[in-house]
């Protein structure tokens, strides 16, 4: 004989009047110990509340938005015993099935969502009803940020219709009964509020032609008969159009999915996480994605070689709510460049998916400057900038120190160790910025690469330059010198594993041992990628650099 047990609010502590914020199952529902009833959410925290019994979810009172504490009765569980659960296929079954009605009549009662508390006649009647808005509260122009369902979609009690978002919190608006989605009236990105019509729904209700009589074991069997073959075919209708498939037992969707399932608690810590919901494949019921599978994701994405594509992280981070700045002033919108539109996320890329280390750094170039416009002044043809002298001595520099001559494999696990010396420099043209290459360094002198540099520079801001020219660099040279500033932190250029930055030299005073000489130090910005380069390297480059640029004789060694 089956038993009906009562679940309560556990222990809330001191926190009294605690917010409901979702209702995870529905009357019919089959539920394990452990499964999530219900989500709360006090001020400092959000908490699912599970059940401690398994068994067949036979009432619910409570419903979302409203305040509870510690012992309010949550739903009322029909406990089946051994003896029932194991005797599903069996005698009793059928003997229950003959009792119960007449043929004709079950076939009408398994089409519908009627309950199997009444075994008399019974009238089924199909109504519109509408959907509105709950009370939000002093909430108003909320968000809506996701709708889970289209016309028809079948949806039972509680299922999740629309997600909405306010500067606190989301939260899901679900069905107030079981039915089929007729209409739809919002969209997403549309701003709403309490009452405002969400959409019309077919509900099939149950007029009684006779008083209901109670069956001894028929509610557990009827349930049991029928309900699995609606919630199939929900989950099937789901997987076709919402879920995309994954790899074995992979957290994380190829492609994002359309609907997702999720309590507002779980929203949060995706939030938290930079986590994208819709790429992550939930466990529970309806495919619903609890806190584990944030974990697990979370977890999976953190093991990945970290140049498998993608963020690096591995996380789609959420995209930010489109503002209305009209309404705080005057505004112009100016589309990105060309260029602007294809660099930045590929900077992005690079800044997530490796991490950046900057060391800071001064060279004096006294003597090297001096030279310079000694130089200028016999110069016919050409041009010699500070930026050519360094370009020869990094390519020094990385003969010396190979490792920063190098890339990761794209599996993240070796080290592609380069033997030419092909310098980018970073050029600020009216369209944006431009990368092209200097190549073989070490085998041209000071002339050749001032020539080089002149033209290719030229190409860059008449925005001529091709492929080939923007392509095969071993480490890249942003230079602000000619600008301002004192010290950057440059962005690696992928597959690149460091970059140096150069800003605007400055006059200082250098102790020689007695007095201080005025000096000429230019500033240097030093980034490399950690995965590939220690603390320890980035300083000894930098102090290699140092060493070269202050006696551009060492370069001739």
């Amino acid at each position: 004989m089956s038993t009906i047990q009562d679940i309560f609010i556990p222990d809330l502590g001191g926190d009294t009047d605690v917010d409901l914020i979702d209702i995870m199952v529905a009357v019919g529902d089959t539920v394990e110990v452990e499964d999530g009833l219900i989500t709360l959410e006090t001020e400092k925290a959000s908490m699912d509340v599970p059940t401690t019994h398994a068994g067949l979810i036979k009432e619910i009172l409570v419903e979302v938005g409203a305040k509870v504490n510690s012992g309010d009765l949550i739903a009322r569980i029909e406990l089946l015993d051994d003896a029932e659960t194991s005797s599903d296929d069996s005698a009793p079954v059928e003997e229950i099935k003959t009792e119960a009605a007449p043929q004709e009549e079950t076939q009408t009662q398994e089409e519908t969502p009627v309950s199997s508390q009444f075994v008399k006649e019974q009238t089924l009647k199909s109504v519109v009803e509408e959907v509105y808005i709950p009370d939000l509260g002093g909430d108003k122009d909320v968000d809506l940020i996701d709708i889970m369902v289209s016309v028809g979609d079948v949806l039972e009690f509680d299922e999740g219709i629309l997600t909405l978002e306010t500067e606190k919190a989301s939260m899901d608006v679900p069905a107030p009964f079981a039915g089929e989605i007729l209409e739809i009236f919002v969209e997403v990105g549309a701003k709403v509020n309490s009452g405002d019509l969400i959409a019309k729904m077919a509900r099939t209700i149950v007029i009684e032609d006779k008083l209901p009589t109670p069956a001894k074991t028929e509610t557990p069997a009827k349930t049991e008969t029928k309900e699995p073959k609606q919630k199939s075919t929900i989950q099937e209708a789901m997987a076709k159009t919402s879920v995309p498939e994954t790899p074995k037992d992979s957290k994380v969707l190829s492609t994002k999915a359309t609907k997702v399932y999720a309590s507002p608690s779980v929203r949060k810590i995706a939030r938290e996480f930079g986590v994208d919901l819709g790429f992550v494949k939930g466990s529970a019921k309806k495919n619903r994605i609890v806190k584990d599978d944030i974990k697990a994701y979370v977890k999976e994405q953190l093991n990945k070689p970290a140049n498998a594509g993608g963020s690096g992280f591995g996380f789609n981070l959420p995209e930010l709510k489109e503002i209305d700045f009209s309404q705080f002033g005057e505004i112009e919108t100016v589309e990105l460049s060309r260029i602007q539109k294809i660099s930045g996320p590929s900077l992005h890329r690079n800044w997530v998916s490796m991490p950046h280390v900057t060391q800071f750094d001064e060279a004096d170039i006294t003597e090297l400057e001096k030279f310079r416009k000694e130089q200028n002044a016999l110069a016919d043809g050409f041009k010699l900038s500070p930026l050519v002298f360094v370009v020869k001595a990094v390519a020094k520099a990385l003969a010396i120190h190979p490792k920063f001559n190098s890339s990761l494999s794209a599996d993240g696990t070796s080290i592609i160790m380069k033997k030419y010396f092909n310098i980018a420099i970073a050029v600020d043209t009216p369209n944006g910025l431009m990368v092209p290459v200097l190549k073989d360094i070490d085998k041209k002198g000071f002339k050749e690469i001032a020539l080089d540099m002149a033209e290719i520079s030229q190409k860059a801001r008449d925005g001529k330059l091709k492929a080939a020219d923007m392509q095969g660099a071993s480490f890249t040279i942003s230079s602000l010198g000619g600008i301002g500033g004192t010290k950057f932190t440059p962005i690696i250029n992928a597959p690149e594993v460091a970059i140096l930055g150069l800003s605007k030299s400055e006059m200082k005073p250098k102790w020689n041992g007695e007095s201080f000489d005025p000096a000429l130090m230019l500033p240097l910005s030093l980034s490399y990628d950690h995965k590939v380069i220690d603390g320890a390297d980035g300083a000894r480059f930098t102090t290699t650099l140092s060493k070269l640029l202050g006696d551009i004789r060492l370069l001739s060694l």
